[in-house]
C-alpha cells in the first residue's frame, strides 16, 4: 500500500488539474506525435518515433504517480500560522547559528519556486511538525542530535 501523503488544498488542486490534463490533452498529443512519426517510415531507425514513445512512457509514469498520490492523500487545512503543517513556509535557526534558513514544509508535491522542502517524513520534519514559533525541537541526524528553533511560520 502507498504511503499516506498530507497535501495542502492548493497542492491537491494543482495535482488533480495536472492529472486531468495529462489523461486528456496529454494522451491525445502524444498519440498524434507517435502517428506522425510512424508515417515517416521504418520504425527501427526512426528517432522521432522512439523519442515520442519515450515521452509517452514518462508521461504514463507521471500519471501513475499522480493517481497514487491523489488516491492516498489527506488534505490538510491550514487554519493559521500557529503551527508547522504541510504547505507552510517555516523559518528555522540551527543551534549556534545566527543566520536563519527558510523552507517549505511538506511533500515534494507541495514544491514552490525558490524554496527547498523539508519532508514531514524526515527526522527534522518529524520534529518540526506541529511545532510553533519560538519552540526549539531536537532530532537525530547522522552526526548526532541537532536542535532547531522555529523562528517564523507563514501560510
Amino acid at each position: 500500500m502507498a504511503e499516506l501523503q498530507h497535501l495542502s488544498p492548493e497542492a491537491h488542486a494543482r495535482l488533480a488539474a495536472e492529472l486531468k490534463d495529462l489523461t486528456t490533452r496529454g494522451r491525445i498529443d502524444i498519440a498524434d506525435k507517435i502517428e506522425e512519426a510512424r508515417l515517416l517510415g521504418d520504425l527501427s531507425e526512426n528517432g522521432d518515433y522512439h523519442a515520442a514513445k519515450e515521452e509517452q512512457g514518462k508521461m504514463e509514469g507521471r500519471i501513475l504517480h499522480l493517481s497514487s498520490v491523489l488516491e492516498n492523500c489527506e488534505i490538510v487545512e491550514q487554519a493559521s500560522n500557529d503551527s508547522v503543517t504541510p504547505g507552510v513556509i517555516v523559518e528555522i535557526r540551527f543551534e549556534g547559528d545566527d543566520a536563519t534558513e527558510t523552507y517549505l514544509f511538506g511533500s515534494i508535491e507541495e514544491r514552490r519556486d525558490g524554496l527547498e522542502i523539508i519532508s514531514p517524513g524526515s527526522p527534522m520534519g518529524q520534529a518540526l511538525e506541529g511545532g510553533s514559533v519560538g519552540e526549539v525541537v531536537d532530532y537525530e541526524a547522522g552526526a548526532g542530535s541537532l536542535s532547531v528553533e522555529i523562528v517564523s511560520i507563514e501560510v
